[in-house]
């Protein structure tokens, strides 16, 4: 999270996107920014829980894959509504889920299961338990999600894979790089945060993403 939050913050000095793929060294789980932390607590028995920089409901990383999208003020995909990011993110997951011979579609509308809390910001509902409009979706169950946060350094969209049985992590990847090129033109180069993001990534960890007081602002 301190990573994400520090290439926020420096994508500007770039003027390009930053896609990074990572996951998760013991099971844990992340929540939105607003939402209320006694509530998460109720809500998993995972922890840590670490407080997001972005929205979205509590997220369980003990079997799912993650990346993250960083994007310049002043790129496309900066000046999109969040409905269209989120609408073209998972087109591009879908794409690449395809070239790995897995058919899966957008969620035309939001669905809570039966039973089951309703997604809001203030509510700890589960990120996958039904779905929200343009989640990925395979077989009626939701597969990808995503949060994101917009503001004057840049765009910042956080996700989670629910992958399937037999699907192998690095395949995705490289698809995923394959499907960025044909839908988007991206082109790849290898990167790597250099001194100043390292700094100021630390500093985000001890400082915000280690503290109590953050995780239980509100």
């Amino acid at each position: 999270m301190a990573l994400d939050e520090a290439l926020l913050k420096r994508v500007s000095e770039w003027g390009r996107p930053i896609l990074r793929f990572y996951g998760w060294s013991q099971p844990a789980a992340t929540f939105g920014h607003l939402q209320r932390y006694a509530m998460v607590e109720k809500a998993t028995h995972l922890r840590p829980l670490i407080r997001r920089p972005t929205g979205g409901g509590v997220v369980a990383h003990d079997a799912d894959w993650t990346y993250s999208l960083t994007v310049p003020p002043g790129h496309e995909w900066h000046a999109l509504t969040a409905t269209e990011s989120y609408h073209r993110i998972h087109s591009w997951i879908r794409d690449a889920f395809l070239n790995l011979q897995i058919k899966s579609n957008l969620a035309p509308d939001a669905f809570v299961s039966p039973g089951s809390i309703p997604i809001h910001p203030r509510v700890p509902g589960s990120c996958f338990v039904g779905y929200e409009k343009f989640d990925l979706l395979f077989q009626g169950r939701k597969i990808a999600g995503a949060a994101q946060r917009r503001n004057r350094s840049g765009l910042l969209i956080q996700g989670s894979i629910q992958p399937l049985p037999g699907m192998e992590r690095g395949l995705w990847q490289e698809s995923m790089l394959m499907a960025g090129s044909r839908l988007h033109g991206m082109e790849w180069q290898a990167w790597k945060p250099g001194d100043a993001e390292k700094v100021l990534a630390d500093l985000l960890e001890k400082s915000v993403y280690s503290s109590e007081s953050h995780q239980k602002k509100r």
